[in-house]
């Protein structure tokens, strides 16, 4: 079946975009289900965090605020971190996950789009989930959020969001993983609703397809255009976070944005541009090249070393 017939994108309105048709259909799909996802979302728990003096602007009802999850919420791939869990589970054997783990590692140290190597990643994951029903997937998420997850995502960033809610704001997760697992993330934390990578299902069991592309660069951009008109929010007064120059059509969307613990494309733009930095982040090299650091944390960069070791033993 024809996967726009999955999802009522009536309250969209339609006009010329810049971005691919694809783009399009899955920034405006990763925006109806965190739409709908939010609206079941129990309330955010009160935490402390201290607000910047000017910024956000309390009771501004038409501002929010949008995250990247990769290395600006949280120190790694999340999309890595559910794959080891469901490793854990049996759901793929070593070999897999040792290719799945070189995938992320290439992608995020490439910084670019290639598009065998995008196609690759993607049918990985769909190939994972194929015939497996969404709630099941659900259920084992929020287990992966508290085995892999909870104690990897950054403070400062946590401090950010918390500070957008506290001014009466919404705050969304922007990612390219799945949507049901940001939707956890995004609740576990407090915040209002994710937007991600939408994958099909029909009965509640995953097709192994996508709706459009996975939301990534461009895509991000069109999610959040579309959220904000369903929203009528104003996006000259919202803010977005990110630490990769992939998502810089997103971050050029909104009147604030923010570059968190940057690769060095994305801090030379920011610098430029004269945007906000912040950097989580211990040691330099990291600074330079965009991922996490401190041994034991960065469960990307700990990924591709598995997966080196793992190809090795082969040989």
């Amino acid at each position: 079946m024809p996967s726009g017939a999955l999802f009522d994108l009536g309250w969209i309105p339609r006009r010329r975009r810049p971005a691919t048709a694809r783009s399009v259909l899955a920034g405006e799909a990763a925006a109806e289900a965190a739409r709908k996802s939010s609206q079941e979302a129990p309330p955010a728990e009160e935490t402390e965090a201290p607000a910047e003096p000017d910024f956000p602007v309390v009771g501004d009802t038409a501002a929010a605020a949008f995250f990247d999850l990769d290395n600006t919420v949280m120190q790694g791939a999340a999309l890595f971190h559910f794959g080891r869990g469901l490793y854990k589970r049996h759901f793929f054997h070593k070999r897999d996950l040792a290719r799945f783990a070189w995938q992320q590692i290439y992608f995020r140290l490439a910084g670019s789009e290639n598009p065998e190597h995008m196609a690759d990643v993607r049918n990985s994951a769909l190939s994972i989930v194929q015939g497996h029903r969404v709630a099941e997937l659900m259920s084992i998420g929020e287990e992966i959020y508290d085995e892999y997850m909870a104690e990897r995502v950054w403070p400062g960033t946590r401090a950010l969001a918390q500070a957008h809610l506290d001014a009466g704001q919404k705050v969304w997760l922007v990612t390219a993983a799945p949507v049901e697992t940001a939707t956890i993330i995004a609740r576990r934390l407090g915040l209002t609703g994710a937007l991600g990578t939408v994958a099909e299902s029909v009965g509640g069991v995953y097709t192994g397809k996508l709706v459009g592309e996975p939301l990534h660069g461009p895509a991000k951009a069109e999610a959040v255009r579309a959220l904000a008109s369903a929203e009528g929010l104003d996006l000259s007064h919202c803010a977005a976070y990110s630490d990769s120059a992939n998502d810089i059509p997103m971050l050029s969307l909104v009147g604030h944005p923010y570059a968190i613990n940057p690769d060095s494309r994305l801090r030379k733009h920011a610098r430029e541009q004269g945007w906000r930095l912040r950097d989580y982040r211990t040691g330099r090299k990291a600074a330079k090249i965009g991922i996490p650091a401190a041994a034991g944390v960065g469960a990307l960069a700990g990924g591709a070393a598995a997966a080196v070791a793992l190809q090795r033993r082969r040989r």
